[in-house]
C-alpha cells in the first residue's frame, strides 16, 4: 500500500539560543503526530548575523538530538568535558539521557554560509535516565548509494541497496536518508508499516501523492508499505526520516522532555540546585 500525504507543513520562522534565526518545521504542538520525533529545525543561512550568536550553555534530558551539517562548521562542548566540531557533511547523534549541559556554536564556512538541520528524537521511559553518549559521524563514514538513473542517497541511518548507515542500536529503529534525484527521476521506497515517515524537501521540487512540494516543504505520510517521490524539472533533494512510535505520554518544557509533569519538575529543580548531571566527566568516574 502506497503512503499518501497525511499533512503538509511549511514551518515557521523562530529565533532561538542567543539570537539564531531558523525555520521550525514541527515542535511540541505537533509532537503526537510525529512520534517518536519531537522537533525539526532548519538552520540554513548565508548571513553570519543569523547564526553566529549560537546556542550558549543549556541543559537537555530525556531526548536525543541529531545534528546534520551540510555546509559550514558547528563547534560544541559540554559539561562532561567533551568538545569538537561538526563539519560539512557530518552528523552528531547526541543522547542526552539523564542529563547534559552543552553549547552549540555555528561558525559557518569561509564564505559565511551555515546550512544544517537538527532533529529531536524522544527516548522511551526506560531510557530517559541512561548515561549520555555521543556518536560523531564524519562525512567519509556515511555510505553513499549511486543508482543508475543518477539518484544519490546518503545513508545516515537504516539500510538501502545493501548499504547500512553508521547509526546502530537506536531504540526507535530510525531511517535517515539524504536523497538527491535528477530531473524527472522517481524514488520508490519501501517503508515499515506502523512507522512514522516524513520527507523534508531541501532543494528543487517534487510531486508526492499528486501534490507539488518544494524547498522547505515537509510531508508527513499516512501509514503504508512504500512511498513514491517524483522529481521535478530541476531535480529534487530531500531528507527522508522514519522511526517506530513510542506511544508514551510526553511532558515537555524547553530543552527537557520527560513522561510526567513530576519528572519535569524534578529535572528543573535539579538544574537549579546544581545536581542535574548524573554522569561523571570523562576520566573522573
Amino acid at each position: 500500500m502506497q503512503r499518501t500525504i497525511k499533512q503538509l507543513f511549511k514551518g515557521r520562522a523562530v529565533t532561538e539560543g542567543a539570537g539564531v534565526k531558523l525555520r521550525r518545521l514541527f515542535s511540541d504542538f505537533e509532537a503526537e503526530l510525529f512520534d517518536p520525533f519531537l522537533m525539526l529545525d532548519d538552520f540554513r543561512s548565508d548571513k553570519p548575523e543569523d547564526f553566529l550568536a549560537g546556542f550558549p550553555w543549556h541543559p537537555h534530558r530525556g531526548i536525543e538530538t541529531i545534528t546534520y551539517v551540510t555546509m559550514g562548521d558547528v563547534e560544541h562542548g559540554d559539561s562532561l568535558g567533551n568538545k569538537g566540531v561538526i563539519t560539512t557533511g557530518a552528523v552528531q547523534w547526541m543522547t542526552a539521557g539523564s542529563g547534559i549541559i552543552h553549547q552549540e556554536m555555528p561558525k559557518g564556512d569561509s564564505q559565511g554560509r551555515m546550512h544544517g538541520f537538527q532533529l529531536w528524537a524522544n527516548l522511551p521511559a526506560r531510557d530517559k535516565m541512561m548515561d549520555p553518549r555521543y556518536r560523531d559521524i564524519t562525512a567519509a563514514n556515511i555510505p553513499v548509494v549511486q543508482r543508475p538513473d543518477g539518484t544519490t542517497i546518503k545513508v545516515i541511518a537504516g539500510t538501502l541497496d545493501g548499504s547500512r548507515g553508521p547509526m546502530e542500536e537506536i531504540v526507535i529503529d530510525p531511517e535517515y536518508l539524504d536523497c538527491a534525484l535528477p530531473p524527472g527521476a522517481a524514488f520508490l521506497h519501501p517503508t515499515r508499516a506502523g512507522h512514522t515517515v516524513f520527507v523534508y524537501v531541501i532543494g528543487g521540487s517534487a510531486e508526492i501523492d499528486g501534490q507539488t512540494v518544494a524547498d522547505r516543504d515537509l510531508v508527513l505520510f499516512n501509514d503504508g508499505s512504500q512511498l513514491l517521490v517524483q522529481a521535478g524539472e530541476m531535480g529534487a533533494r530531500f531528507l527522508l526520516v522514519s522511526g517506530a512510535p513510542l506511544r508514551e505520554p510526553i511532558a515537555w518544557r524547553g530543552p527537557i522532555v520527560m513522561n510526567t509533569q513530576e519528572e519535569l519538575d524534578v529535572a528543573f529543580e535539579e538544574y537549579r540546585k546544581g545536581t542535574f548531571i548524573k554522569h561523571a566527566p570523562e576520566g573522573k568516574a
